[in-house]
């Protein structure tokens, strides 16, 4: 590879209408384990012009109430006065049925450590010395941005913001590392008839410059407002919205691998979700013990099953001690079953409404809201790696 290189990233705020969809599956999720935190969960949501659609499966004893749900979160989302998709007057259409018995003989059990996988699949955690969260930079600085863009438009500093948008950053590195900052793209909802060139100076005094570092932002980087030259119509008029379609966005912004699936409105026996947590949550441990300056590891089940077939720790030749061994500290100190992975991080609880817009890794904040963050067993795994 040279050793200068560029890589972009993209990220959307909470109004965009495929985080419209995850925020209603996730609101969902919540209520069910509010209520039964052994509950199971799958639900997909599709919103569009004057509709919600949700659907999917669900074993509980708690039925929640689907249309307060969704318009309670529509309205959170900023959809109380759009022309097309308005919290008080969209239709709200729900099919959801129990879940398989087949699946569920497999996976449910007395002893939640005996859990078997949700579903067969492959999971991938990554982490990555580039930024104190140890997240890539370029998704970090993404998400943070279309964060910082919702935050303008909720607290009345950008009035003329509305809830849909985009971010994408273009990052120079050289020698590896993050150097500096060469583009940046911002597509802002925005309320009828204002002018371009206005908006987009404000976009860059109140976003964009508060959000990027300083010296990673230097005066010949280009900026990009509303390319088309408006953005007047969006939300789910503009682009049906669908649970699950962000999931790049969600993970490492392309920067490391995803496993395929989506992890919004889908409860902790899922390894599609779970998995991809515990994974995250061992590869910046292994980071923030100072073994490896860039981590990914590979998790692999078969439905039923809880063992994971396979354990893939990869350092990209960043490790500080021999692989194998690092390997084999990961297979000691982390238990990958999905039931473990439930326990260890206390799962079951309603906490998955907040992730669904902004990124599921790398979220400033506390590790008892987002506890797959945690670092609480770098210190182990450094005196264990001293010690070889």
């Amino acid at each position: 590879m040279s050793s200068r290189w560029y890589f972009s990233s993209e990220s959307v705020t909470e109004g965009h209408p495929d985080k419209v969809a995850d925020a209603i599956s996730d609101a969902v999720l919540d209520a069910v384990l509010d209520a039964d935190p052994l509950g199971k969960v799958a639900c997909e949501t599709l919103v569009t012009t004057g509709r919600a659609v949700i659907a999917g499966e669900l074993n509980t004893h708690h039925r929640p109430d689907f249309e307060a749900i969704a318009r309670r979160t529509i309205r959170e989302l900023g959809y109380t006065d759009d022309e097309f998709f308005n919290a008080d007057d969209v239709e709200i259409m729900v099919f959801a049925h129990t879940q398989s018995p087949d699946i569920h003989q497999g996976v449910h059990r007395e002893d939640i450590e005996a859990w078997g996988a949700g579903d067969q699949g492959i999971m991938f955690g990554f982490a990555v010395d580039e930024t104190p969260e140890l997240m890539p930079f370029p998704i970090q600085i993404a998400h943070r941005l279309a964060e910082r863009l919702a935050e303008v438009r909720k607290q009345g500093i950008l009035d003329f913001l509305k809830p849909d948008g985009k971010t994408q950053i273009t990052v120079e590195y050289e020698g590896g590392k993050p150097k500096r900052v060469t583009s940046v793209l911002v597509s802002a909802h925005h309320k009828k008839d204002m002018d371009g060139d206005t908006m987009k100076k404000a976009v860059w005094d109140e976003v964009v410059v508060p959000t990027i570092p300083e010296d990673m932002l230097g005066d010949d980087a280009r900026y990009y407002f509303n390319p088309t030259g408006k953005f007047e119509i969006g939300g789910p008029h503009a682009d049906t919205g669908l649970t699950g379609r962000k999931i790049i966005v969600d993970t490492y912004g392309g920067y490391a691998r995803h496993g395929g699936g989506a992890f919004s409105g889908k409860d902790p026996s899922k390894v599609d979700r779970t998995a991809a947590y515990g994974a995250r949550w061992a590869a910046k441990n292994i980071v923030a013990a100072g073994l490896a300056s860039r981590c990914e590891l590979q998790l692999a089940y078969a439905i039923g099953t809880p063992e994971p077939f396979s354990v893939h720790v990869d350092t990209f030749g960043t490790s500080v001690i021999d692989p194998d061994k690092l390997t084999k500290l990961v297979q000691d100190y982390f238990d990958f079953r999905p039931g473990a992975i439930i326990k260890r991080l206390d799962l079951l609880r309603p906490i998955y409404r907040p992730t669904a817009a902004y990124g599921h890794f790398g979220r400033p904040g506390s590790a008892d809201q987002f506890p797959w963050e945690s670092t609480d067993v770098a210190d182990e795994l450094r005196r264990a790696a001293e010690s070889l």
